[in-house]
């Protein structure tokens, strides 16, 4: 149980917040964003981490060192910016297992893991994305599946309106798929794999209803302050 965490974002709409700070250090009631993530990924049986880390990456090391609780913390620090998919492949040539978690860093999602990698393993999938239902989803998009779980398309956000199951940042990859593509440098996860790869490869969507808020925003940002008090120690 591997887990990857984008935490390398600029925060560019929360510039007037986070100031200098990557956007997965901006403050929640006196603790980073990141802290409340991790804390959840140490509930969930999670043994490994890796911080996928690129701009002001020293004010993420200098705060969570080598080790959240008893789990072991490891960078993968980009020199420059290799889009979502570039870093997740790079952090990729750290992990030991056959598959790992993806998880970004400026989201909460709380899905169930354990049964979201049962899922992954039983439709023998090689990506797997936990969905969340959104009563209105022209933020996000979002994903079409099938009865069975399979994903069968991808609605953009300026098409998208009314309810439906958007992408909610968590996922489960199998490591050797990207082996299998010439894949760029820099590359988008979404658009460059998930919406060009679904229909030959086995992607499938996770719903859950675990608790789902995306930072991204300010007006959403400022919901955290309160929302999350309800998971603290």
């Amino acid at each position: 149980m591997e887990a990857i965490v984008l935490a390398g974002g600029l925060g560019t709409r929360l510039r007037g917040v986070v100031n200098e700070l990557p956007k997965s250090m901006a403050g929640i009631n006196g603790r980073p964003f990141l802290e409340y993530l991790l804390n959840y990924l140490s509930g969930q049986q999670i043994s490994r981490i890796i911080l996928s880390v690129g701009y002001k990456n020293e004010a993420i090391r200098d705060f969570f060192g080598d080790h959240f609780k008893s789990i072991p913390i490891e960078y993968a620090v980009e020199k420059e910016p290799l889009g979502t998919g570039g870093a997740i492949r790079y952090a990729f040539g750290q992990v030991e297992g056959d598959m790992a978690f993806v998880l970004n860093g400026d989201s909460l999602f709380r899905v169930d893991l354990n049964a979201l990698k049962k899922f992954h393993i039983g439709n023998d999938s090689t990506f797997t994305l936990a969905l969340h239902y959104m009563r209105d989803t022209s933020r996000y998009g979002n994903v079409r599946v099938n009865v069975e779980g399979r994903i069968t398309g991808f609605m953009e956000k300026c098409q998208s309106e009314g309810g439906g199951l958007i992408n909610g940042g968590i996922y489960l990859i199998n490591k050797d798929f990207f082996l299998r593509y010439a894949l760029p440098e820099k590359f988008s996860m979404e658009k460059d794999c998930f919406e060009k790869y679904y229909s030959e490869e086995r992607i499938y969507g996770y719903p859950s209803e675990g608790y789902f808020l995306d930072i991204g925003i300010p007006e959403d940002y400022f919901k955290a302050q309160d929302e999350f008090r309800q998971f603290e120690d």
